[in-house]
């Protein structure tokens, strides 16, 4: 049984599977395998909600959580996370139109908000598990 302190590593584990998803997605569409694409991506934004889902369940049960380091440290885990949740905000709208003028069929505007939803999401996928890593395990 997976308990509320188990949810700051199954969200790493989520956002690391977003990521892993994001970059074969990416691949693949550069390859032209657009039906492998269709799925990798549709299982991202899966991936990514089941995270979100865990990560307001943490957060409501157990509230903020202060980084335990001083020093330069601190300076970049800050930089960090308010770099990430700033871009985190953007994510969910971001991929829910960027996936909707896929499944519509316009493809012409979904890659052109594509190449900003990519990097974006990538970026707090990758930076949501250093986070976690620099607040639970280092």
């Amino acid at each position: 049984m997976i308990g509320v302190h188990d949810l700051p590593a199954v969200n790493a584990t989520l956002n690391a599977t977003a990521a892993v998803l994001l970059t074969t997605g990416y691949v693949l569409i550069r390859n032209r395998a657009i039906q492998a694409h269709r799925r990798v991506m549709v299982t991202a934004f899966c991936v990514s909600i089941a995270f979100l889902i865990c990560y307001l369940i943490y957060h409501a049960q157990v509230g903020h959580v202060d980084y335990p380091k001083t020093g330069a440290i601190r300076i970049v885990y800050y930089t960090i996370l308010i770099t990430h949740t700033f871009l985190a905000v953007t994510v969910p709208v971001l991929a829910i139109i960027t996936l909707r003028r896929a499944l519509r069929g316009d493809f012409k505007r979904h890659r052109a908000i594509a190449r900003w939803t990519l990097p974006i999401w990538l970026y707090v996928s990758v930076t949501g598990v250093v986070v976690y890593m620099m607040l639970y395990k280092f």
